[in-house]
């Protein structure tokens, strides 16, 4: 079976990696710690194809110590304890380095297991994962190592990557490969921030391209190119960072007004098929982000959804895409939502007492009432259909947990019950 283009050209030395300057530039932090020859506990963290694995390769390779290579969607706990047996013995006499790929696919007894041997430096972990180790990974192995975050590849980061690619293919075939205007730039936008993606489109451009005559160039065409990368740039695994940050960009930005991107990140919901997560987060924005500042939002959101989930795909798209545009171009105000949240931090808090006497539902006062009546005066009854009486328990009776919106809806409430209540 041949290797993979990726694997074919992986990088030998920092200077070749794509991206990542944050981490590897001249000075930076990990390229000083990895160029100093002392290897500590590391845990690497960002998405598929951003160097996280090249790197700790790089580091286990330069290490003097035996290497032990195990994935986390493979090993078991056997595998970890072959490991642990390899302690204090000749093959392993100056020390034990286990680079473990996707560490997040172990269980917590798993991880436990690696404790010990790693405080006290028998064996030195260098792990990478995709997902938040903050989340999946055991907080004591944590504890006990760094953490470096990859970020993905800007497509002109990409480039070269690319460039060296077709260099590559070149020298294997023998052939000289020449893209078309557009090609490079195309392959680098379609990867998603993926090095790994790009080297494989890159790989499938040049096999999926015309054959030329013997000893002339190979031409790859940009209609090749767009075939090979549709719908390739698509990261949505829903048990993974990539939902939730997708559908964390969705309502920001309908909670930022802006339209445009909105309706992006709809279009990637929903070619993902996600339609109940499109609705949802709909939903959510609506009372949390315009709320009072244009209240009759809510049912008109809610007829959208109703629509869309009614219809189904891919027509959900338009119903969805009217509210969506709504929600953005909306005034808008949290102050309900602020409210909220405040009198649940006082209940969390225990700040809590029986509601005022004349509030409470009692009609009878029984022979050992110090107070007799409920005393309870019916707002109706009195101009402006308000009076003034307490109805917040006695420990809490001048808390206020909602401050109106600088907005014109909310602004013409207060002014009325100010008026009311001639404050």
């Amino acid at each position: 079976m041949s290797v993979p283009l990726a694997d074919r050209i992986r990088p030998k030395s920092l200077d070749e990696l794509a991206g990542q300057k944050h981490l590897f530039a001249p000075g930076a932090a990990l390229r000083t710690i990895i160029e100093s020859g002392t290897v500590p506990n590391l845990i690497f963290y960002g998405p598929s194809g951003t160097g996280k694995t090249t790197v700790a390769r790089m580091i286990a390779a330069a290490a003097d110590k035996r290497l032990h290579i195990l994935n986390g969607t493979t090993a078991s706990l056997g595998d970890i304890k072959d490991v642990i047996a390899e302690i204090n013995t000749i093959a392993a006499a100056k020390g034990l380095l286990l680079y473990l790929d996707e560490i997040q696919y172990l269980n917590k007894k798993q991880q436990q297991s690696l404790l010990q041997y790693i405080e006290n430096g028998d064996i030195t972990l260098i792990a990478s994962t995709t997902e938040n180790p903050y989340f999946y990974i055991y907080s004591a192995v944590l504890s006990r190592c760094t953490v470096f975050e990859f970020k993905q590849i800007s497509p002109a980061d990409a480039v070269p990557g690319i460039e060296r690619a077709i260099r590559c293919m070149e020298e294997e075939t023998g052939t000289k490969l020449v893209p078309e205007p557009g090609v490079i730039d195309l392959i680098a936008d379609a990867c998603g921030g993926d090095m790994r993606k790009a080297l494989n489109l890159c790989e499938l451009t040049v096999l999926g391209s015309p054959r030329a005559p013997a000893g002339a160039p190979r031409s790859l065409p940009l209609q090749t190119a767009k075939e090979v990368c549709a719908r390739t740039g698509m990261h949505y695994d829903r048990n993974g960072d990539a939902y939730y940050d997708m559908l964390s960009a969705y309502q920001k930005s309908m909670r930022g007004s802006d339209p445009d991107a909105a309706v992006y990140y709809l279009a990637r919901i929903l070619e993902a098929g996600d339609l109940p997560s499109a609705c949802r987060r709909l939903l959510v924005c609506a009372n949390e982000d315009v709320g009072l500042a244009y209240p009759q939002i809510i049912p008109i959101v809610k007829a959208a959804v109703d629509t869309a989930l009614q219809v189904g795909l891919p027509e959900a798209r338009i119903p969805l895409a009217n509210a969506v545009i709504l929600v953005c171009t909306a005034p808008k105000s949290n102050s309900a939502y602020n409210a909220v949240n405040a009198a649940m931090a006082d209940v969390s808090a225990g700040l809590a007492g029986d509601p005022p006497r004349q509030l409470q539902n009692k009609h009878f006062d029984g022979a050992d009432a110090e107070v007799k009546g409920q005393n309870y005066l019916y707002p109706h009854s009195y101009p402006g259909h308000w009076v003034r009486q307490q109805y917040l328990p006695d420990a809490l009776k001048d808390r206020k947990y909602y401050v109106p919106g600088e907005n014109k809806n909310e602004q013409a409430a207060k002014e009325y019950w100010s008026k009311i209540k001639k404050e």
